[in-house]
């Protein structure tokens, strides 16, 4: 099987890693998790950060195939709709999106929202493959942090999405609608019978405690090794039991609002009003 080649672009102000993901042989590519940036003071968007990914497609004369999101993010919006507007791609996530749309639809009270994942060009089931020119992009299902994550396995590589972090940083929270300790124990351990050398690359870093570096590319054999949070010594009630714990001392993360109503609508705004303005809603002492 073909191995891709991989560049990874680093969003500071969100902390989030995007992969184009390349097959060698033909030029075609996939875009893993794309960012918008957003100035939530102003609630004003702009594209600086997708336009150096498109830049970079551009100047290396690929063609790109799909957009694949892991999961609805709730740190950052998506810039998908970017990419497929001005590269002529397609959008892809997880079939349990609906699962998302429909916590979030109740949450948020958008009655006018679709939660079948209609906003999506593919929806994605376990088992799935996604051809990228000649590579095949896999779908792993990996639940937990959301019902809906998946991992993208491609070759030697595989897009762990917010389910792992580096193994000095452990794992990804289940507070959220719909996480679960115990389903992402049962996740990571599939991620964990990939072969060791396969390339992990994470959806975010934040730096651990005595690291002055980011970092986002890993393996399976260092993570069953050494994260602090999960490994081949942690038992799955121990992993619950601690995850339990500490989400309870989490905070709300500062994009989540706005993030989600993006995210589940495939990065698009909400439709603009009468006015020609897009509003995003803020459910009061609720979340």
């Amino acid at each position: 099987m073909a191995n891709p080649e991989v560049t990874a672009f680093f969003d500071e102000a969100t902390n989030t890693i995007t992969y184009v993901i390349a097959d060698p042989e033909t030029g075609h590519c996939a875009v893993i998790d794309p960012v918008l940036d957003y100035d939530i003071g102003a609630g004003r968007t702009s594209t600086d950060s997708v336009d150096t990914i498109i830049e970079f497609i551009e100047a290396k004369q690929m063609t790109l195939d799909v957009v694949l999101e892991t999961h609805v993010h709730a740190d950052h919006l998506s810039a998908a709709p970017v990419l497929k507007k001005r590269l002529q791609s397609r959008t892809a996530i997880g079939d349990q999106i609906g699962v998302t749309q429909q916590v979030f639809s109740d949450i948020l009270n958008l009655n006018d929202l679709a939660t079948d994942g209609s906003q999506f060009d593919l929806l994605l089931a376990d088992g799935d493959e996604v051809p990228v020119g000649n590579l095949q992009v896999k779908v792993m299902h990996t639940p937990g942090h959301t019902p809906g994550c998946v991992t993208f396995v491609v070759g030697d590589a595989a897009f762990v999405g917010d389910t792992l972090f580096m193994p000095d940083f452990g794992t990804a929270r289940c507070d959220f609608p719909g996480g679960d300790a115990e389903v992402l124990y049962d996740s990571v351990q599939r991620i964990f019978k990939l072969p060791d050398e396969t390339r992990l690359f994470m959806c975010h870093d934040y730096k651990a405690p005595g690291r002055d570096e980011y970092a986002w590319e890993t393996s399976v054999g260092a993570q069953r090794q050494s994260n602090i949070h999960i490994n081949d010594g942690k038992s799955k009630q121990e992993f619950v039991d601690f995850r339990d714990e500490r989400d309870g001392q989490l905070g709300v993360p500062k994009l989540v609002i706005p993030s989600i109503q993006v995210n589940i609508r495939a990065g698009e705004l909400p439709d603009v009003e009468s006015n020609g303005v897009s509003y995003l809603k803020v459910p009061v002492n609720v979340l």
